[in-house]
């Protein structure tokens, strides 16, 4: 039962980290920078999570790019626009962000839900010991 534990521990990281990655992707979303390094710098990449299991059963998590993680806008007011008005802008899609969020609660509370009844589960068995004692 303390294994389950600490694989929902390692569940709820890897929640929290994906939760903590929405947030930053969505605070992110009009950070711009150069298409070109040598305008300025890069813009903001819009971040994913990928989760892989552990040998002990629980998972880790890792924050990577995304396969396209900026795009080209038109904004030739910027300081970081090249001689077209193009700056690089993140590829952030809201909508997806959202969905990342969702499964992020969910899997949080899922985590915790885990937790508490290991907790329980462990209590009734020293109950029992204690009875037959």
């Amino acid at each position: 039962m303390i294994n389950a534990i600490q694989i929902a521990l390692s569940g709820l990281n890897a929640a929290k980290t994906k939760a903590d990655t929405v947030a930053s992707n969505i605070a992110n979303t009009r950070t711009e920078g150069a298409l070109d390094p040598a305008n300025g710098p890069a813009p903001y990449g819009t971040l994913t999570t990928t989760q892989s299991a552990q040998g002990n059963g629980g998972v880790s998590v890792t924050v990577v790019p995304t396969v396209k993680p900026y795009v080209p806008a038109y904004n030739p007011d910027s300081p970081f626009a090249n001689a077209d008005g193009q700056v690089g802008v993140p590829n952030t899609d809201y909508a997806a962000e959202f969905v990342n969020l969702q499964i992020a609660s969910t899997s949080y509370k899922a985590n915790v839900k885990t937790i508490q009844i290991s907790s329980d589960m462990q209590k009734d068995l020293l109950a029992i010991f204690d009875k037959k004692a």
